[in-house]
């Protein structure tokens, strides 16, 4: 099996990021991942972070020309503005932590890399910086181009996975009803069904589709958008040959023995969706951007300035999302023979 080039963005500096990475460079050298790993950051701030959590990370500088021991986790080197002291992020870093983003965009695009995994960053920082950013998702939309992308969280176990898809993502509650669309919720469930067949390898992918309001409407005493707007995006799914059914209510279509049923659930918001993919797996997630030219993965949880803050709470963090986040990425940039057939719910 070839090596897929793994990039890895270390995320906010003042975060848990450098520490998840550096768990991962001392993982990868007792058990290597089949893949190379480059991680774009501060060589200086990831080596001091592995060294205050007391690992020894087996950090090479990266070489594109060039090929590292396969137990070797590679930096491609990004420097910061200004030292990072964990648990306080700065604006002023806020520049580097999307010129990380760009680069591992950028090359993942031209072919240099084969999928990218991401770190957690601080979206308010950011925006602190004057820079305009909602998050991940919209961010590699733009870098990219491309149309519509879509955002999907895998969870569960390789038994029972449960894929969560979003129409809308970061969006305030108060603006979530005028953005779905017909066209909106057409184009998710499309992109979900295709991705599903050309990474994941399922042949006939069934998505359930949620309603937007309680009861999903209750036949328009509720509310109308099930009737006017998802029902009608279903039903052209469906004449396009995707097994797309629903408006279900969104309080019963994730109970497990409905939700075993289908092969993801589509999720009108980030709050509709999410909650019950992360009670089901928080800290062993993974968030894929649907619908780019390349596989994107990350982790499910945020920055957790509150462990990296402590020393010896950042010792202690759960790195399983990462780990899950890398595997998934190995597994879906890979050539098609060499993935594992799916898993039927």
């Amino acid at each position: 099996m070839r090596r897929p080039t793994i990039a890895v963005t270390s995320g906010e500096p003042a975060g848990i990021g450098p520490e998840l990475c550096a768990m991962l460079a001392v993982r990868h050298a007792r058990e290597p991942f089949p893949a190379r790993l480059v991680v774009l950051g501060d060589t200086a701030l990831l080596r001091e972070r592995a060294q205050r959590i007391g690992l020894v990370a087996h950090y090479v500088e990266y070489d594109p020309a060039a090929f590292a021991p396969h137990d070797a986790v590679e930096v491609w080197h990004m420097p910061l503005a200004m030292p990072a002291t964990p648990g306080r992020p700065d604006p002023t870093n806020a520049s580097a932590v999307l010129e990380m983003l760009r680069h591992a965009t950028d090359a993942c695009a031209t072919g240099a890399f084969d999928a990218m995994v991401t770190g957690p960053v601080q979206k308010s920082v950011i925006r602190d910086a004057g820079i305009p950013f909602t998050g991940h998702t919209e961010f590699l939309a733009e870098r990219t181009q491309s149309p519509r992308v879509v955002m999907m969280l895998v969870g569960g176990d390789d038994r029972a996975p449960l894929r969560v898809a979003l129409v809308t993502t970061h969006l305030p509650l108060a603006d979530v009803a005028q953005a779905i669309t017909r066209h909106s919720v057409e184009d998710t469930i499309a992109i979900v069904g295709q991705e599903l067949r050309v990474r994941f390898g399922i042949a006939e992918p069934r998505i359930a589709v949620c309603g937007l309001n309680p009861h999903a409407g209750e036949g328009g005493h509720l509310g109308r958008e099930e009737i006017d707007v998802i029902a009608p995006a279903i039903a052209a799914c469906a004449a396009q040959g995707i097994d797309a059914r629903g408006p279900y209510p969104a309080d019963t279509v994730f109970v497990p023995q409905h939700a075993r049923g289908f092969d993801a659930i589509v999720a009108m918001y980030h709050d509709q969706g999410l909650p019950a993919l992360k009670a089901a797996s928080f800290g062993g997630g993974v968030n894929v951007t649907l619908g780019l030219p390349f596989v994107r993965t990350s982790v499910d949880h945020g920055t957790a300035l509150d462990l990296a803050r402590d020393a010896a709470k950042a010792q202690t963090a759960d790195a399983g999302s990462l780990f899950a986040a890398l595997g998934l990425a190995i597994t879906l940039s890979g050539p098609e023979e060499d993935r594992p057939p799916p898993v039927r719910r």
